[in-house]
């Protein structure tokens, strides 16, 4: 296509000048005659946010080439799902709850995006305390845990800003962010100190475009509680620097010692607080997909815009199951405190048997956990040199011993590797006995002691 330029004489007017100077674009006929002879072709490619979207998980473990030992059955440590070995169902109650929401027939159409008015008002009424208030316009309902993430990084950051995640951390949260163009910071987590954030690190990392920190608490992948004292630290690093949380508590209450969890958003005073939680951890039912997000702002810092700004990108799906939503109000009502007792207790038991066990075992050095469904093991890399990672460790003990547990490389913390602790006790016992074997089998440079000089 040709651009050509005329200058044009007009007569003089007040409102024309007396020369125009256009510029014409003008198809010369070979140009519309290549635009006839064109041919179509095919040139779909992907987005480029899909291109940004990585699971550092996947990218590793798709890459292990390791076939099990033949010999002895497959004992997967790896997977965040305590529903998998069916050990853990849900309770009853829960159950007969879903069942009922199916035969009233009142929950087969579409739902408010945000989700009903009355289920909000149940986990309104759940979470609420007198440090933190809460009323139905204060939650949004969510498909999952991962969503409530997903849509709070999305309404707080814009692409080049940056937010500030912990190490080692659950994968999805640097998931999400790079895929929506956010830059991702790292702060330390201590294992000495029982996990216990890096707090003068974590406050350097800060700048004019970091948009949140993100606090995982319980945390996975490393079975941690922090402690009042250590989240009023935190919070006063937010405060100092003006930066909200998004607090991930998917596992809250979910811990060893009775009354040990504390929510992070009844202590604050001004730092604003979106609280992403839901039932697939506690009430043992993650693919139901219901999560919600508790948007805490006492100080209206937020204001109606990253509410409004909520709402908006929930309606980039018709909001979770409506299902769920109906059998919420039962669910959080009838569910017995036996039945979440019950669950506390069997993963702590399969913790102490995990730590102990593994705790004598040359080379390694695990980080006893105070919650969740995880716990964290050092590999001392030194002991074991024919491994050239954490990876390659992991994968031979899938190889020769039929164990997986991953590398914490997929966490962004090499030299370790996390067990899920919601298998059965006798899979545990089998498991902790073939990683002892492996170890004993690899560990060079010094006599093998029972007891590891690390620090637990």
């Amino acid at each position: 296509m040709q651009t050509d330029s005329y200058v044009i004489q007009m007569n003089g007017s007040p409102v024309y000048p007396k020369v125009l100077d256009v510029h014409v674009n003008i198809q010369r006929p070979n140009s519309i005659e290549k635009m006839k002879n064109r041919k179509p072709r095919w040139a779909v490619r992907a987005s480029e946010m899909s291109k940004k979207t990585f699971n550092p998980i996947r990218a590793i473990v798709d890459t292990m080439k390791a076939k099990p030992n033949p010999d002895k059955p497959m004992i997967a440590l790896s997977i965040g799902d305590p529903t998998v070995f069916g050990n853990l169902p849900t309770d009853d109650e829960v159950a007969r709850a879903m069942k009922d929401a199916i035969d009233s027939q009142k929950y087969n159409g579409y739902a408010p995006s945000i989700g009903y008015q009355c289920s909000r008002e149940v986990i309104a009424k759940y979470y609420t305390c007198p440090e933190a208030p809460l009323e139905a316009k204060d939650v949004i309902l969510t498909s999952g845990c991962s969503q409530a993430i997903e849509l709070a990084l999305a309404v707080l950051a814009n692409p080049g800003q940056n937010i500030l995640v912990p190490c080692p951390g659950f994968s999805l949260y640097k998931t999400l962010a790079l895929s929506l163009g956010i830059e991702v910071k790292l702060y330390n987590l201590i294992p000495e100190k029982s996990w216990e954030i890096d707090v003068k690190q974590m406050e350097s990392l800060v700048d004019e475009k970091t948009a949140c920190i993100i606090i995982n608490n319980p945390s996975n992948p490393c079975g941690s509680v922090f402690s009042k004292k250590h989240l009023q630290k935190i919070l006063a690093v937010a405060s100092r620097q003006c930066v909200p949380i998004l607090t991930d508590e998917i596992y809250g209450d979910m811990v060893f010692e009775y009354g040990a969890f504390q929510a992070l958003a009844p202590l604050s005073t001004n730092v604003p607080v979106l609280s992403c939680g839901g039932l697939a951890k506690r009430w043992l039912v993650p693919g139901w997909r219901m999560g919600w997000i508790l948007i805490h702002d006492r100080k209206d810092i937020f204001g109606k815009e990253i509410r409004e700004g909520l709402v908006r990108l929930s309606q980039r799906i018709l909001g979770p199951c409506t299902i769920v939503q109906g059998a919420l109000d039962h669910i959080i009502k009838r569910t017995p405190q036996h039945f979440y007792e019950n669950t506390i207790n069997f993963i702590k038991s399969n913790a102490d048997l995990c730590y102990s066990t593994l705790s004598s075992v040359p080379g390694l050095c695990p980080v006893r956990p105070a919650g969740a469904m995880y716990l964290m093991v050092g590999i001392d890399m030194e002991h074991f040199p024919e491994f050239e990672s954490d990876v390659d460790f992991t994968e031979r003990m899938i190889s020769e011993q039929s164990v997986f547990c991953l590398p914490a490389t997929c966490f962004d913390y090499p030299n370790y590797f996390r067990v899920v602790l919601t298998v059965p006790e006798e899979m545990m016992v089998e498991a902790c006995r073939r990683i002892r074997e492996f170890c004993l089998e690899h560990y060079q440079g010094g006599e093998v002691t029972q007891e590891l000089e690390c620090d637990k």
